[in-house]
């Protein structure tokens, strides 16, 4: 029987029922029924509460440069589902996409029939789906970001070659917990005996709980602040960051990026210390001018991104407390002097209140909420419970969005932030007026 994308979907979406349910048993299971792709291809994981995204993207730049045919797995998607299984940026075509979920389509079931390793959840599935086209396609390289945690995520089936951890902050508190060791134990699971793992901007005290594991682990640590350094410079004449990159051994001047934001200045020296790492294992070499190409042609959706002029729209998909607060100082760094009109949705599974609490710490700036078509999405009664003083509630931020961007004047900004999944919809709206 033929199956249409939409039906292949459906049946990827269809395995949510079953939820985030945390442990290898049923990737082990169903890799082992299409012979364990995942052995067979060179991989690069990436972990951590934030900034996963992006440093997968300018890594990946950064290794395609190299003239490496480079496989992403990303999660989640911002403005097709495709996107989420990618090589050298192109996604996955609907046809290759239709042709996987007819081959684990009948081991599913079969799975389904067995109690022990019966449920495989729809992150499992897509995650499934990945190994076998990056190994399929032959890639030279898949770089595998972490769903959610690390020690009993989906994708920690991989014996990878070399792993990142970008930043440790609040989020998902009612798998992970709420403290921020426990949180960074979880994330630490993705290290493995001998492997070199290169972490992000985190704190001492936390960071503490990763050198554990890496010391027991014998993982060699690359350190941010410590074992590589990014210095921003000042900079007003383009939409993006300025910064100066230094190892022990290397020293680059005032590389661009084009996304906006400190924290991306974090994320492109990550990713120029992993890439870095991965191509000396290789026997690869990127010469300077390649590295600053790399770094400026990386675009992230949805991060600070500028999708108007005038009237000023920017989208940022700050969707937890430890990104909303990052969010926070980029708009007072960038646009202090601005009036800035604010958008704001998230799931129910979010801190609502301490994330509006943060954006009303912002001087001269509307605050409003939302609701938006997602199951999990916080509804209008909820809303009207949370009592934040002075935020205004939009039923509905399609007609809303419509009347506010005829009103706002030359200097002032629109800002939509809040959940991906929210930014992702009115990202597609937004595009579709354009067009």
């Amino acid at each position: 029987m033929e199956l249409t994308f939409e039906e292949a979907l459906a049946f990827i979406h269809g395995r949510l029922k079953f939820g985030n349910r945390p442990g290898l048993i049923r990737m082990d299971a169903i890799l082992d029924k299409v012979n364990h792709p995942e052995k067979k291809i060179s991989t690069i994981h990436i972990a951590g509460t934030n900034g996963k995204g992006s440093t997968v993207a300018f890594l990946r730049s950064l290794l395609m440069k190299a003239e490496l045919k480079v496989g992403t797995f990303i999660s989640p998607y911002i403005k097709s589902f495709n996107e989420r299984i990618s090589i050298d940026k192109v996604p996955i075509a609907n046809e290759k996409l239709i042709e996987y979920v007819k081959i684990y389509q009948p081991l599913i079931k079969e799975l389904d029939r067995n109690e022990d390793v019966k449920g495989l959840t729809e992150f499992e599935l897509i995650t499934a789906i990945a190994f076998s086209y990056f190994y399929e396609k032959k890639v030279d390289v898949a770089i595998i970001e972490v769903g959610l945690g690390g020690l009993y995520d989906s994708t920690n089936v991989i014996k990878p070659e070399l792993t990142g951890i970008t930043t440790i902050g609040y989020d998902h508190q009612n798998i992970l917990g709420d403290d921020l060791k426990e949180i960074a134990k979880q994330k630490a699971g993705i290290i493995k005996e001998g492997i070199p793992l290169v972490t992000g901007n985190i704190t001492k005290k936390v960071l503490s709980v990763i050198e554990a594991v890496a010391c027991e682990k014998k993982a060699v640590m690359h350190r941010y602040g410590v074992d590589y350094r990014a210095q921003s410079l000042a900079w007003k004449n383009f939409w993006g960051e300025l910064f100066d990159y230094k190892t022990s051994t290397k020293k680059l001047k005032s590389l661009k990026i084009s996304m906006l934001g400190a924290h991306q200045v974090e994320n492109a020296a990550m990713a120029l210390k992993l890439a870095e790492i991965y191509l000396l294992m290789k026997g690869r070499f990127l010469i300077e001018e390649k590295i600053r190409k790399a770094l400026e042609s990386t675009f992230w959706p949805a991060r600070m991104e500028k999708v108007s002029k005038q009237p000023l729209i920017i989208l940022d998909g700050a969707h937890n407390e430890h990104a909303m607060h990052r969010l926070v100082e980029n708009l007072k760094n960038e646009f202090a002097d601005k009036k800035i009109y604010i958008l704001f949705s998230a799931l129910q599974t979010k801190d609502v209140k301490t994330m509006l609490q943060q954006l009303k710490n912002l001087p001269n700036t509307d605050l409003y909420l939302t609701s938006f078509a997602y199951p999990k999405a916080i509804k209008l009664k909820d809303i009207s419970n949370l009592q934040i003083e002075g935020v205004k509630i939009i039923p509905s931020w399609s007609k809303w969005i419509k009347e506010i961007s005829s009103k706002i004047k030359r200097d002032e900004i629109f800002l939509i932030t809040g959940s991906l999944y929210f930014v992702s919809q009115v990202r597609k709206f937004l595009k579709s007026k354009r067009n």
